[in-house]
């Protein structure tokens, strides 16, 4: 099996999260009743009043890249006469569904962004932080309009921007005719930071005071702006939500044959996947320039294959956009110095386990040894066995999960506070709630919960409409009060809630949970084996 297809089911499954004129904010335009009217560097928009917020969807941040703009860096848009209607959001990125039934769709031209104010003119006529959130789905699905952020805006007092940035081979393609793998999906993320830069006061927001966020591959897009020359100065604070810069996966982790996974590689692995996928298609030519042109003109339905669109969701180092792979930055200090939060969620696989336990189920104590022997060979296996022994858990299903949590999210991204820690106020989290609402659509799997399982923290910042008992509602103001407070500070210190500490010494992760003595510090490197993962995982 190739590296590429053997990889594949795990980079599906990470896509799974989820399928969102003044400093006193924008003026309601002439006319337009309560529809507000700002001026843009490309002409004016005319956003919607939602009562205590403002939407303006759909803006462009950069030209469609479509055509001859196919695998080129974003390029400015056109300027419009007029109003420009920002009531609805742009188009989805070309993608197909990360999880279930479902064909192609979105369109390449969808570099577009949503902006979501208080309507309420801003204290003291200065204007509010800005949170830009980089939303996740393996770098192979989702969009900005999935996430309503109206409570970060409204009880954060914040102006929020979510983005759309390409995805699969339209944003991670590499090719010796492109000079290399340029991460046009990162280099979009950085043209929607330097269009705020440039228009977010009319919306109320200080384009110098800009919050960088995102979850999964939005998380993972945060380490690669961490470590990018490109990206020094677009934002002066960083969260990263279940995307640890060090996040590596063993063999099998979800599937068994799967390869290990690791979301960042060398750019000379992309392109000579880019080589021979251009040879594959018809495209194989002397001259490397002539092979993209070629590319180019090749029908995007052809393009948007699935295993197309899974070969390339790997972001590539080694280039001048990003130089070294991120968790070599942040072991060596190449890093913009920001605050941070990081965090990951209690049971992170278990949301790629449910969706393949029906077809390769883990029923018995044989078979869980066999996939720790798959994944860490026979020696390793052993101390793995005896460090999360099956009759710990109610399954080895659940056995096999806390394993593959651990040594996949929770450890890596510990590691990565330690090293952030050095240089930089650094804020660690595990979110905890096991009984948080399934939003996923995902069917349950009995005996096997999800619990606080990959992405299961987002309605508890986002309003996606989920009911949530009271103690849970409190824990989401409790949330949105932290992630506003660093956004304004860059310090996650929420009015009456309980002190989060700086990351550095155990216990200094705070517990994110409901009900009485949920938020708490905690030794998540104790609780999850980190000092046992540390000398297992990754091999030397």
């Amino acid at each position: 099996m190739s590296r590429a297809r053997s990889v594949r089911p795990l980079r599906m499954l990470l896509c799974a999260v989820l399928l969102l004129a003044s400093a006193a904010g924008p003026a309601a335009g002439a006319g337009s009743g309560a529809e507000p009217v700002v001026d843009t560097d490309l002409g004016q928009v005319r956003g919607r009043a939602h009562g205590t917020y403002l939407t303006f969807d759909g803006i462009p941040f950069a030209a469609p890249p479509t055509g001859p703009l196919r695998w080129r860096l974003p390029q400015p848009a056109a300027r419009w006469e007029g109003v420009r209607d920002a009531g609805s959001p742009g188009s989805r990125c070309l993608q197909r569904p990360s999880l279930g039934p479902g064909g192609l769709s979105g369109s390449e031209d969808c570099l577009y962004l949503n902006v979501t104010a208080p309507s309420a003119p801003a204290p003291a006529g200065r204007p509010r932080p800005v949170m830009v959130w980089i939303h996740g789905g393996g770098f192979t699905s989702g969009a900005g309009d999935l996430y309503r952020p109206e409570s970060l805006a409204v009880r954060g007092d914040t102006v929020v921007v979510t983005v759309n940035y390409r995805l699969g081979i339209f944003g991670l393609f590499g090719h010796p005719g492109l000079g290399g793998a340029p991460n046009f999906a990162i280099a979009d993320q950085q043209a929607a930071l330097r269009w705020v830069r440039a228009n977010i006061r009319g919306f109320g927001g200080d384009p110098y005071d800009v919050t960088l966020f995102g979850e999964s591959a939005g998380g993972l897009s945060v380490c690669a702006h961490l470590a990018s020359p490109a990206s020094g100065g677009l934002f002066r604070r960083a969260v990263s939500q279940s995307g640890p810069c060090s996040l590596d996966s063993p063999p099998g982790s979800v599937l068994p044959g799967q390869a290990r996974y690791q979301p960042f590689v060398p750019e000379r692995t992309t392109v000579a996947q880019g080589t021979a996928t251009a040879a594959a298609l018809g495209c194989e030519r002397p001259d490397p320039g002539a092979a993209v042109e070629c590319l180019r003109g090749v029908d995007a339905a052809a393009l948007a294959t699935p295993d197309l669109m899974q070969r390339f969701s790997l972001v590539s180092y080694g280039n001048g956009a990003l130089p070294l792979e991120p968790r070599r930055a942040l072991e060596t200090g190449r890093f913009h110095r920001v605050p941070v939060i990081l965090g990951t969620n209690r049971d992170e696989m278990r949301l790629f386990l449910a969706a393949v336990l029906r077809a390769f189920p883990i029923p018995d104590e044989a078979a869980y040894r066999s996939r720790l022997e798959l994944s860490f060979g026979a020696a390793a296996a052993q101390a793995v066995a005896a460090r999360y022994p099956v009759g710990a858990y109610a399954t080895p299903a659940l056995a096999w999960a806390a394993v593959m949590t651990d040594v996949s999210f929770v450890c890596p991204g510990l590691r990565d506070g330690r090293r952030l820690a050095r240089y930089v106020p650094t804020y660690a989290y595990r979110f905890g709630d096991r009984d948080a609402p399934n939003f996923t659509g995902l069917p349950a799997v009995e005996g096997f919960p999800f619990g606080a399982a990959h992405g299961f923290e987002l309605p508890y910042l986002f309003d996606y409409g989920v009911a949530l008992t009271g103690p849970q509602r409190e824990l989401s103001n409790r949330m949105t009060g932290y992630w506003a407070a660093f956004a304004h500070a860059g310090t996650p210190a929420a009015p009456a809630a309980p002190q989060w500490p700086r990351f550095g010494h155990s216990p200094s992760v705070l517990s994110l949970a409901p009900g009485p003595g949920g938020i708490t510090t905690l030794d998540a490197e104790a609780e999850h084996g980190c000092a046992f993962w540390n000398g297992t995982w990754p091999p030397p």
